[in-house]
């Protein structure tokens, strides 16, 4: 682990001897980024948890607009253990923790009711991570996933970068892997966030204005998993394709609503083709002013309003309530590998997976 940059004073006041631990014989440690706009982020190597973001409202008051805690041992016994860290080797759900690939079956980690979830219990989410920082806006993380990790096959190595952009408050994040056995993979960063920052209470999101640029959405049955349909938005309380508070219809009798418990659902973005990097979506927390546009190279974005936090404690006394967060999950779409008409998430040897998503910050007046 190199890091080249000073992180002994910063916006969020976290301090780097509350992230230094040793596990498995390596080390943890805190990151700082900055860029020249003063937008500031904080991250661990610990799952490259992102334990802050600090970007102005429209008075120039920076607040911290994502959820996280403030010390290693906090990050690592969450409640929410995938609290805005990397996920992986598959985000989402894969249905039964089971699927086949080139006739042969892999049974995964069960950790979320029947399914397994996110990589299951000791996915990427949980590993020490090798960490360069060479400057102040960017972190290169490395992490050698083994074969048959969480019962994935395939020695799988991640390389995934955090980039501040200088010219815009955007945070960059950039995913490369290969394999030397055919596997599946989807990662992402599931960020929670909060564009009126944390606080105690931090408040709900319900007020949050989201536009998200899809005509389709992924349904799910009562535990979850896709339905294999895919659904048109109009006419239904999924449909963002103009702007709508996230509070507005969130508890409408709708059977989706009710399978998710709220938004937690993959919607199938607008793409002219495959892989370019275009916007998502947008939102606009009208109180502070802040808004973000979420851009991705993926096809899918998954919408959650942060349905099931209850309230437990984070950063600087920060306590996070139902709904009080809402994640841009940019993925492949969930149980793709028992899905075969959705777009594949298979990985070959020789080939390499690549994913571009960026989440840009402003203000609106």
């Amino acid at each position: 682990m190199i890091n080249t940059c000073s992180n002994g004073s910063n916006l969020s006041g976290l301090a780097s001897e509350d992230f230094r631990k040793e596990i498995n014989h390596k080390e943890t440690a805190l990151f700082i980024l900055k860029n020249s706009l003063g937008m500031e982020v904080a991250v661990t190597n610990y799952g490259c948890a992102i334990l802050s973001i600090m970007v102005p409202d429209r008075e120039g008051k920076y607040a911290n607009v994502i959820l996280g805690h403030d010390s290693i041992d906090h990050v690592i016994n969450s409640p929410e253990p995938f609290l805005s860290t990397t996920i992986g080797r598959y985000g989402n759900r894969i249905a039964k923790g089971k699927f086949t690939l080139y006739g042969e079956e892999h049974q995964l980690t069960i950790n979320n009711g029947p399914n397994s979830l996110h990589g299951g219990p000791t996915g990427f989410h949980t590993r020490v991570w090798d960490a360069v920082q060479p400057d102040e806006t960017t972190v290169f993380f490395n992490y050698t996933s083994a074969d048959g990790e969480e019962g994935f096959p395939g020695k799988v190595e991640v390389e995934m970068t955090y980039r501040l952009e200088n010219e815009t408050n955007a945070l960059c994040i950039e995913y490369r892997a290969t394999t030397d056995k055919a596997t599946v993979i989807n990662l992402t960063n599931h960020g929670f966030f909060n564009l009126a920052g944390i606080a105690n209470p931090t408040p709900t999101v319900l007020n949050n204005i989201l536009t998200i640029n899809a005509d389709f959405y992924v349904p799910i049955d009562e535990v979850s998993i896709p339905t294999g349909e895919i659904l048109k938005v109009e006419g239904t309380p999924m449909d963002f394709r103009t702007p709508h508070t996230i509070g507005e219809r969130i508890d409408e009798p709708f059977q989706q609503l009710k399978n998710g418990a709220g938004y937690d659902h993959c919607y199938v973005l607008n793409k002219t083709e495959n892989g370019e990097l275009s916007l998502a979506a947008t939102c606009y927390e009208p109180e502070s002013g802040r808004t973000m546009e979420v851009y991705t190279t993926e096809n899918g974005m998954q919408l959650y309003t942060g349905n099931w936090l209850n309230g437990f404690a984070g950063a600087k006394g920060a306590t996070f309530p139902a709904r009080s967060a809402v994640c841009f999950e940019a993925q492949c779409f969930p149980d793709t590998p028992n899905k075969s008409h959705f777009p594949s998430a298979v990985l070959l040897p020789g080939d390499e997976y690549q994913q571009l998503t960026i989440y840009k910050f402003g203000v609106k007046d």
